[in-house]
């Protein structure tokens, strides 16, 4: 861990997670790091915590897409650093407000705005964003319409304008009609003192269409009934896994996002 003057990087949330657990942290001087931008996947709330207590005030969030690349909100090092604003938790679970050069919405099936709060599409405008796929009009259409790039992503904005992603649209499960979205349940049990990692996915359910499971990698003797205890206190009954899977490891791609779709296939 070099400690360069004024240095500053990038890295995906499993990777600002890996700084933190290194075991040379402690011993490392990184008193010059300036900045550590994250993006590219769900930072969660406890994982946010340990990296400003490890490195301190040096993280900003940035979200965006490959069509609107790393340019759709931002959250600023200001809003990560101010632990005594009475919605921090709010705000760093968030990815921050719109920049100063796009639109951002979060909308309904029929593209009209949703209010505060309520979960939608999220969608955005701007001179940033892409003209349209490469010789794919139809691909171009489908994302490009009414004027407003739909990300696929499934959020809702608060009365400040801040975003707080769910899950993307493909990966929220539906279970006995209810939406579930993974990233909620996911953060609830990184609370657990003895969950390192875990991913949580849908299958199919002969009776409810499709159930929870989680992919669990802990660090001590925490059992399924425990983490089920452990849920209840923390969301909705119907939202916690009906199944845990201890795993060594979660599959992952070369830039650390998990591999669901290996989970949900296995």
């Amino acid at each position: 861990l070099p400690s360069l003057p004024g240095a500053a990087m990038f890295a995906a949330p499993t990777m600002v997670k890996r700084l933190v657990e290194h075991p040379g942290r402690e011993t490392a001087d990184t008193s010059n790091w300036k900045t550590i931008v994250y993006g590219g996947g769900p930072m969660y709330v406890e994982d946010c915590k340990a990296a400003k207590r490890a490195f301190g005030d040096v993280l900003v969030q940035i979200y965006g897409q490959g069509e609107c690349p790393m340019t759709i909100t931002c959250l600023p090092r200001e809003d990560i650093a101010d632990e005594s604003h009475p919605r921090f938790e709010a705000r760093i679970a968030s990815a921050g407000r719109a920049f100063a050069n796009v639109e951002v919405m979060v909308a309904d099936a029929d593209d009209r705005p949703v209010p505060v709060g309520e979960l939608g599409e999220v969608c955005v405008r701007g001179d940033l964003v892409m003209a349209g796929y490469w010789r794919n009009p139809e691909a171009s259409a489908d994302a490009l319409r009414n004027g407003w790039l739909h990300t696929g992503d499934v959020g809702f904005l608060d009365e400040d304008g801040y975003l707080t992603l769910r899950d993307r649209s493909k990966d929220m499960i539906i279970s006995g009609g209810t939406n579930i979205y993974p990233v909620e349940v996911e953060d609830a049990l990184l609370q657990h003192p003895h969950v390192v990692e875990v991913a949580v996915v849908g299958r199919p359910d002969p009776e409810w269409g499709e159930r929870v499971e989680a992919f669990v990698v802990r660090d001590g003797d925490a059992s399924a009934q425990d983490l089920d205890a452990f849920c209840r206190q923390h969301i909705a009954r119907f939202k916690r896994p009906r199944r845990y899977h201890f795993v060594q490891a979660l599959p992952k791609n070369a830039y650390g996002k998990v591999l669901k779709r290996e989970l949900v296939a296995g």
